[in-house]
């Protein structure tokens, strides 16, 4: 059983007994599921993923006035639940288990206590916390204000964010895979080239998920998250070639190739989205088209790069 399963039949057997028993009055203000950190949280955990930083249980979120009412208390309650024990734990591991204050729960992706307020707060926020701040389940949101701020996530980024996030990706898919790539080669810097390759990928793969509007995970899981999307999903194959293949003289000139037909794919994309009209084959010029479309005087004004 995977672990978001595993949390939605832990909070029916005991989080909403224990709920109803214990705070009826709050049962309605008080949100559950299991959102944040972990493989788990995407629905990408395995038996492998059990070895550390994988406590049981699910999330409880409260506003501000239910912590002051009953917050102590409810945390009480949830650690004295029976199916609490032990795991490793990494270093840098953290649990998004248990009771937490929703203000707490969005700062700690987005730096606010809800969504972002302005274009400079949206452009700042990293995709993979976006991510983490919205994947998972929500299992009972009755008073709405935990689901609303995570709609907001999900799908309010502002159109012009999203051409700027868009365009430096672009040009830097340009820069990385059809520029250096090949360069380095010639000049015999194969560790070069594999940065190069690098850094591409991951220009490529946030490029998609912006295509798709959907917010990029964290790096370990962006080629399998990829697997899920509507548009370029089948991309996912060849971006992964080009870390995995051999580095040989004819697996490079194979490589170049395949940059270029992920290169022409997304070029189609951007077209079929009305973000680019040119007939370039390199992509640097659809990156400034696509910045053209900015409509804020501020993100517009912005090195092509940012973002």
């Amino acid at each position: 059983m995977q672990g978001l399963e595993e949390a939605r039949r832990l909070y029916e057997r005991y989080g909403a007994d224990m709920i109803e028993r214990l705070f009826p009055a709050y049962a309605g203000r008080i949100a559950a599921g299991l959102a944040g950190h972990g493989s788990e949280c995407f629905g990408f955990d395995d038996a492998l993923s059990r070895d550390h930083d994988f406590p049981e249980g699910f999330c409880l979120w409260i506003d501000d006035e239910t912590d002051r009412a009953i917050g102590v208390e409810l945390s009480r309650a949830y650690r004295a639940l029976p199916f609490q024990r032990a795991k490793e734990r990494s270093a840098l591991g953290e649990t998004s288990r248990g009771v937490r204050r929703i203000r707490d729960f969005y700062e700690r992706y987005t730096g606010t206590s809800g969504a972002p307020e302005d274009l400079p707060q949206w452009l700042a926020i990293p995709s993979h916390a976006l991510a983490e701040a919205t994947n998972g389940e929500v299992f009972r949101d009755d008073q709405g204000l935990f689901s609303s701020i995570r709609d907001t996530l999900l799908t309010g980024m502002p159109e012009d964010v999203r051409l700027k996030k868009l365009a430096a990706r672009v040009i830097a898919m340009a820069q990385a895979g059809q520029y250096n790539y090949p360069r380095c080669v010639r000049h015999g810097e194969y560790g070069a080239a594999m940065l190069a390759l690098t850094e591409f990928v991951n220009a490529a793969c946030g490029a998609i998920f912006l295509l798709n509007r959907r917010h990029m995970p964290y790096y370990k899981w962006q080629l399998r998250a990829m697997a899920g999307l509507e548009r370029l999903s089948s991309l996912r194959e060849a971006l992964e070639f080009l870390l995995t293949a051999e580095n040989d003289e004819q697996g490079r000139i194979l490589k170049s190739a395949v940059i270029e037909d992920i290169c022409a794919a997304v070029i189609a994309e951007l077209k079929a989205q009305r973000l680019t009209h040119g007939s370039w084959d390199y992509l640097e010029p659809h990156a400034f088209e696509i910045a053209s479309h900015i409509e804020s005087p501020q993100l517009r004004a912005m090195h092509i790069m940012e973002g």
